[in-house]
């Protein structure tokens, strides 16, 4: 596995960072910047699992998303698309997309859009939906310029749909959401 013995090397100092192969790159390097956004995304989960600790169904998918992310930031560390080496696969996604499907069949359809709030485990989910949306976008990026393994972006996208039907869950299977109310209606 992983084993760190030192964590300041100060070989960072100048602004550049290492990747998975040893290649130096700049810190602020699109890959570098894609990699930063999934981890704040981790970092989210980790505050809204703290607020997810009484309901264990809901605190085991999320430990599951975060291993997975951390996977896809192993994805991300090492550039190109060849190689023996860890990567995020389409079970992944097809596993959030049936949490989604389970979680969405009991909440009633919306009729309006949702504002982030509501409990205070729903306002932590919209948090991290929009880190998540953050890490796509960083990824998208990514993409454009160089080859990556497709599954990446499919992930983080259906992250956010994930995050948000458990949101909704969070307030009370919908009944707690925080609908918008348009400007001239208030």
């Amino acid at each position: 596995m992983v084993r760190l013995d030192v964590i300041t090397t100060r070989g960072g100092d100048q602004g550049e960072t290492s990747l998975g192969d040893g290649t130096r790159v700049r810190k602020d390097a699109l890959r570098v910047e894609a990699m930063g956004a999934v981890d704040e995304a981790n970092a989210a989960l980790g505050l809204l699992r703290l607020q997810t600790a009484g309901t264990p169904e809901e605190d085991a998918m999320l430990a599951r998303i975060q291993n997975d992310l951390f996977d896809l930031g192993a994805d991300l560390c090492i550039p190109g698309t060849e190689g023996d080496r860890l990567r995020v696969s389409i079970g992944q996604c097809l596993r959030l997309e049936q949490e989604i499907a389970a979680m969405n069949a009991a909440l009633p359809p919306l009729r309006s859009f949702v504002l982030p709030g509501g409990s205070p485990a729903a306002a932590a989910a919209h948090l991290a939906r929009t880190l998540a949306r953050r890490a796509e976008r960083a990824v998208v990026a990514l993409a454009a310029a160089e080859a990556l393994n497709p599954e990446l972006v499919r992930y983080l996208n259906r992250l956010s749909d994930h995050l948000f039907v458990l949101a909704r869950r969070l307030n009370g299977n919908g009944a707690g959401d925080v609908l918008w109310v348009p400007g001239d209606a208030q």
